[in-house]
């Protein structure tokens, strides 16, 4: 393992820029490569590492990203004859070094992870923020009222959006935003949730207040096609009541989407 390489993925994965991890499994000589050689991959192609022969680069660089785009880890072959080493989990490419040979490489996206905005600071919210993190959700908690105190877990804690510029970059990760406020800066909120342009919203409240939020945000100049996006009752109906409970039907709602998304890409692209 080359220590110049893991810096270069830590210093990634803290900018939030996805990139491929590969690293050689298996080796037939003469392959120049030895297991455990490995190389990483950024989304714009950049190799950076040694996985064998300069003719191996091509193939894994068009698969990192292609490993990118479908977020799951993939096992590559490299082989003279693509034919007889084809296993079943491997996916076999022709091996093209004068030198012969076959290499397995195994690729790792390593992506952003999804970011979970909790807007207020009810039990629900911060149920919320507990819950998303261990899920393994970045958590941004925002409220005027917010305190670290409040949400021990939270990788960000904002009380003022005007300080936090970085929120309304474009995401490079999935963003998911929940309004928790409960009565308190309910419409502010919301407004403040969609110009984050999130993937996912989710309003806690019942459909009568609710409604009453929506006819004051058209008023304040909301688009009808905008609040028409929003989840509400946020949640999927599994009869929750505690904040706790609440807090596990949204997160539910909210893998339920993105599977569906993902599932209906890998669909088109078939």
């Amino acid at each position: 393992m080359r220590s110049d390489l893991l810096q270069m993925a830590a210093d990634l994965a803290q900018r939030e820029e996805p990139f491929v991890l590969a690293v050689v499994v298996r080796r037939q000589p003469a392959s120049s490569s030895q297991a455990g050689d490995m190389a990483l991959i950024t989304a714009a192609g950049a190799f950076h590492g040694f996985l064998g022969g300069s003719c191996t680069q091509p193939t894994v660089v068009r698969e990192a990203k292609r490993v990118l785009a479908e977020g799951k880890p993939r096992l590559v072959a490299l082989a003279p004859d693509p034919e007889l080493a084809r296993r079943p989990g491997v996916t076999v490419f022709p091996m093209t070094c004068n030198s012969g040979g076959s290499v397995d490489i195994y690729l790792e996206p390593v992506l952003p992870a999804p970011r979970l905005v909790v807007f207020g600071v009810s039990p629900t919210a911060r149920a919320l923020a507990k819950l998303g993190k261990a899920m393994g959700y970045s958590v941004v908690a925002i409220d005027p009222a917010a305190e670290p105190e409040l949400f021990p877990g939270a990788d960000q804690v904002v009380t003022d959006l005007g300080r936090a510029p970085r929120l309304y970059a474009p995401a490079k990760g999935p963003r998911f935003a929940v309004v928790a406020t409960l009565g308190e800066r309910d419409e502010e909120a919301i407004r403040d949730a969609l110009a984050l342009s999130p993937s996912y919203l989710g309003v806690v409240a019942s459909r009568k207040r609710f409604a009453q939020m929506r006819e004051v945000l058209l008023e304040r100049g909301a688009t009808a096609a905008a609040l028409d996006s929003i989840h509400n009752p946020a949640g999927l109906n599994i009869g929750a009541s505690t904040p706790e409970e609440i807090a596990l039907s949204i997160l539910a709602e909210i893998v339920e989407q993105q599977r569906t998304a993902r599932d209906a890409g890998e669909d088109a692209s078939k």
